[in-house]
C-alpha cells in the first residue's frame, strides 16, 4: 500500500483536484506516521517532542513555548494560518519552539537524524518534523537563523522570505526589525505552492529574472565575513557547490563582500539589546537606555539595505553559507546564527539549499540570497 505521508504537497493537491484522494485519507495518512513516529521514540530518553498540541478535538492554544502561556486560547487565528486555510490548508497541530521564540537555551526537541543532536533555533520543531515526514510543509520564523538554521541542520529546505511580506500578527513578538514569518518544505515547488497566497508582483521591485537554466548564468559565491567560523562540513559543502555549479557552466565568481556591509555584528547587537527590552518589558524590569548610537544603528542599516540590494541585483544567484557546520551533539544549546543575521536585519529573502552532509552524516545547507522583494515572483532555475 502507497505511504501517503511521504508524497510533496504538490502531488497531494494534484490528486484532490484529480479526485484521486481525499483530504480524509491524507489526514489520516499524516496522524498515523505522527503516531508511528511518537511510539517509536516515546520510550527514548532523548524523545523527540516535536510537538506542543496536536489534540483535533479542541482548539489550539498559543503558548510561545512558554509556560506563562499554557492555557491561552486567543480569539482568532493569526493573519498566516487564516490566508492558508482559505487557500486550502489543514493545520494539523504546533510544533515546538524556544520559549518566546527569544532564547538560544534548547527543548527536548530533538534532530530527526539522530535524537542525540540539536535541530537548533525557534522552529526547531516545524524543520523536525518535516524531516520526519510527518507533514509535508510546516511554518516558522526567523529572528536571527531560526529558519535557515534547523532547514539545514534537518536537511529541508527552508524559506525566510523578504521581511513584512507575511503578517507577523500573532507570533511571539521579539525583534521588529527582525521578526519574520516563513516556511519549511521537502522540495522546491511546495515551497512555492505555499508561498503562492503571499505573492505580489507589483512588489519586485527591480529584481532581475533569473536565467531558463544555469548555463551562463552569474553565481557568487559570499564568505562575508563570518566565514572563519565556517568548519570542515560546511566548507567541503561549499567546495562541493562551486565545482558542480562550475560544472553546469554557471559563471562562478568568489566576488568580496561591499566593505561596509562588515559592519554588522555591531550592528545586530546594539539593535537587539535595546528592541528585546521592549517587547519584554511587560514580563521583567528593564532599565531601558534608547541613546543616539540606537538610533546610528537604526540608519546605518536603513542605508546599507539598498547597498546590498544594488550589489544583489549584479547576480542571478548568490550563494552563502547557512550554518557553521553540521548539527552538533547535544540539545542545551540552539546554536551559532551569525551567518544568517545580517540577511535577516537586511530584510532580504533566504532560502536554504540542502546541499551535502557532514562526516557525522548530518545534512548541511547553503543559502541562496537575493535582493529585498526579490522572493515576490515566481521563478525557476534548472
Amino acid at each position: 500500500m502507497e505511504e501517503l505521508w511521504i508524497l510533496s504537497a504538490t502531488t497531494i493537491q494534484s490528486r484532490f483536484e484529480n479526485q484521486e484522494l481525499t483530504v480524509e485519507e491524507h489526514a489520516t495518512s499524516l496522524l498515523r506516521r505522527i503516531l508511528e513516529r511518537d511510539h517509536h521514540v516515546i520510550d527514548n530518553p532523548l524523545p523527540h517532542e516535536l510537538y506542543t498540541h496536536n489534540d483535533t478535538d479542541i482548539d489550539m492554544p498559543t503558548r510561545y513555548g512558554s509556560k506563562i502561556h499554557k492555557d491561552s486560547f486567543p480569539g482568532a487565528d493569526a493573519p498566516v494560518v487564516s490566508i492558508l486555510c482559505s487557500a486550502g490548508a489543514l493545520i494539523l497541530g504546533k510544533t515546538a519552539t524556544t520559549e518566546f521564540a527569544a532564547t538560544s537555551r534548547g527543548g527536548p526537541c530533538a534532530n530527526p537524524h539522530n535524537l542525540e543532536h540539536t535541530p537548533r533555533g525557534s522552529s526547531s520543531g516545524s524543520a523536525a518534523a518535516v524531516a520526519d515526514f510527518h507533514v509535508p510543509i510546516a511554518l516558522g520564523t526567523q529572528i536571527g537563523g531560526s529558519i535557515i538554521r534547523p532547514g539545514s541542520f534537518c536537511g529541508v529546505y527552508s524559506l525566510k522570505p523578504t521581511w513584512i511580506v507575511i503578517s507577523t500578527e500573532g507570533m511571539s513578538r521579539f525583534l521588529i526589525s527582525c521578526d519574520t514569518m516563513g516556511f519549511f518544505a521537502r522540495t522546491v515547488n511546495d515551497l512555492q505552492l505555499v508561498l503562492e497566497p503571499f505573492l505580489s508582483p507589483s512588489l519586485d521591485t527591480n529584481a532581475s529574472p533569473s536565467p531558463a537554466s544555469l548555463q551562463g548564468a552569474r553565481v557568487a559565491f559570499l564568505r562575508t565575513h563570518v566565514w572563519p567560523k565556517a568548519g570542515p562540513g560546511t566548507q567541503g559543502t561549499w567546495d562541493k557547490a562551486h565545482e558542480k555549479l562550475t560544472n553546469t557552466g554557471a559563471v562562478v565568481e568568489d566576488p568580496e563582500l561591499h566593505a561596509d556591509l562588515s559592519s554588522f555584528p555591531e550592528l545586530i547587537k546594539a539593535i537587539v539589546s535595546k528592541e528585546a527590552q521592549s517587547s519584554f518589558q511587560s514580563y521583567m524590569s528593564f532599565s531601558k537606555d534608547f541613546t543616539a548610537d540606537l538610533l546610528k544603528s537604526y540608519d546605518e542599516v536603513a542605508r546599507l539595505r539598498p547597498v546590498w540590494d544594488a550589489w544583489a541585483r549584479q547576480y542571478d544567484v548568490s550563494l552563502t553559507p547557512s550554518v557553521p557546520d553540521e548539527a552538533p551533539r547535544g540539545l542545551d544549546w540552539t546554536g551559532d546564527s551569525s551567518f544568517c543575521s545580517m540577511w535577516t536585519l537586511l530584510h532580504v529573502p533566504v532560502l536554504n539549499v540542502p546541499i551535502a552532509h557532514g562526516e557525522n552524516g548530518f545534512p548541511i545547507g547553503l543559502s541562496i540570497v537575493g535582493p529585498r522583494y526579490g522572493d515576490m515572483k515566481s521563478r525557476k532555475i534548472t
